[in-house]
């Protein structure tokens, strides 16, 4: 049921198959439809900390269905759109939805199976999120030449509504709320605005307005920090942002996800080059990759913390990141297709192994009243990363296309993304400080 919910964010990777189809519709030009995107993930991930405090609060499985109701309305909108202008007001809605799903969607995870079984339960619920990424593209194909682009959101629509009704046993909260435990208003704003103008700022890299964006974040956050030192409730404990070991797991997950995205961002345009495959086996060719991750994730549940460490399992998963993005960094017109699937599956293992060793160290490092913050933590360094890789790595491509060509371009860009991902599983093999959890020694 849980799965089932988190489904009406994770397939909106459908909307990207999409894009053609909005751009004709709206008579808009190519650059205006990345505010599609925008408008949604810079919502959901200026939100997440906040809405995982407020879930803590009052309670995770009653966040998660008002996120669900919300998120039926917003995609019945976003699918009657009457202008591009509503569109977008409406995908901001959306990304409100999706928040609220996220933000308490690993809390309700690990509740459901216990501490003793909290590593196998994230695995499962790393392969529920891996599952839609890699269903999304799939079905958003079929979905856009059957009906246009409304049905990539009205199809979702069932699905929120299948997992409001699974809900209705699910108690409301199995938390005791005290008096203390009040939402800081203010520290949640100044949060919000330091994570959407650095969002910002992230996003144009390559204009003068990122400095501006950049400014504002660092006024924001410090307003923040300095709220959140005499709040007596934080959003998150600052103590555990000061541990450089902590600090240094946050940085990783956000150059392991900027590293790993650069197959969503680059191979798709590889693969249209290649005049032997059809729309449909790219799509089917590049979707190996999150099946990679949906295969590893369970598995690396069952082995953490009894057959390999954690922070191990974390090193590993950002190694085999590195690996599989070197055999990308290989790929010629006359590599057989078998190859690119086991580079792609490879990336695409590692990447799930790393982050359910990642979420199971930071959830076990913050109390347990803190579970819904834990894990939006979680889902905020992952979006930092992508939204870092969507700036980076089509710069590093644009650049090297320019001056090698597209072939060596591309090669030379996946070569630097997997030293970029070695450079993380560098970072953690050298760090040996504890977070928290006594089986950690990140």
């Amino acid at each position: 049921m849980i799965g089932l919910g988190t489904a009406t964010t994770q397939l909106d990777t459908s909307v990207n198959i999409a894009f053609p189809a909005i751009t004709k519709g709206f008579d808009i030009s190519i650059s205006d439809i990345q505010w599609v995107v925008i408008c949604y993930v810079l919502t959901y991930a200026s939100l997440l900390l906040a809405l995982g405090r407020i879930g803590d609060t009052v309670g995770h499985a009653i966040i998660f269905r008002i996120g669900l109701i919300w998120s039926t309305a917003a995609l019945l909108l976003v699918s009657y759109s009457p202008s591009f202008g509503a569109m977008l007001f409406f995908r901001f809605l959306q990304g409100v939805g999706a928040a609220l799903v996220l933000s308490c969607s690993a809390a309700l995870v690990v509740s459901l199976y216990g501490e003793e079984q909290r590593s196998r339960a994230l695995g499962m619920y790393a392969m529920m999120l891996s599952v839609g990424l890699m269903l999304g593209p799939l079905l958003g194909g079929a979905l856009t030449a059957a009906w246009s682009w409304p049905a990539v959101f009205w199809f979702r629509v069932p699905l929120a509504v299948g997992a409001l009704l699974m809900l209705r046993g699910m108690p409301a909260s199995s938390q005791r709320r005290q008096a203390a435990d009040r939402f800081d208003i203010l520290g949640g704003v100044s949060l919000v605005l330091g994570l959407v103008t650095m969002l910002l700022a992230l996003n144009r890299l390559r204009e003068l307005s990122a400095i501006w964006f950049g400014i504002l974040s660092a006024v924001a956050f410090a307003a923040f920090i300095s709220r959140e030192s005499r709040a007596a409730r934080p959003i998150i404990a600052l103590e555990i942002l000061r541990q450089p070991g902590f600090a240094l797991l946050n940085l990783v997950s956000v150059l392991a996800n900027l590293a790993a995205f650069s197959v969503w961002l680059l191979v798709p345009y590889f693969l249209a080059r290649a005049p032997d495959y059809t729309l449909t086996e790219s799509g089917i060719i590049l979707a190996t990759a999150a099946a990679g991750a949906v295969l590893a994730a369970p598995i690396g549940g069952r082995i953490a913390g009894q057959h390999l460490s954690t922070e191990r399992l974390a090193i590993a998963g950002a190694a085999a990141i590195g690996c599989g993005l070197l055999l990308l960094g290989a790929w010629t017109e006359q590599t057989p297709m078998i190859l690119r699937i086991v580079g792609l599956a490879v990336q695409g293992v590692g990447l799930g192994l790393f982050q359910l060793a990642y979420s199971d160290i930071v959830i076990a490092a913050l109390p347990l009243k803190d579970r819904g913050v834990a894990g939006s933590l979680v889902l905020l360094t992952r979006t930092l990363g992508t939204v870092a890789a969507a700036s980076v790595v089509l710069v590093t491509f644009e650049m090297l296309n320019i001056q090698y060509g597209f072939l060596a371009g591309f090669q030379k860009t996946f070569q630097l993304a997997a030293l970029l991902a070695f450079f993380a599983a560098g970072l953690l093999a050298v760090s040996r400080r504890r977070i928290g959890d006594p089986n950690s020694k990140i």
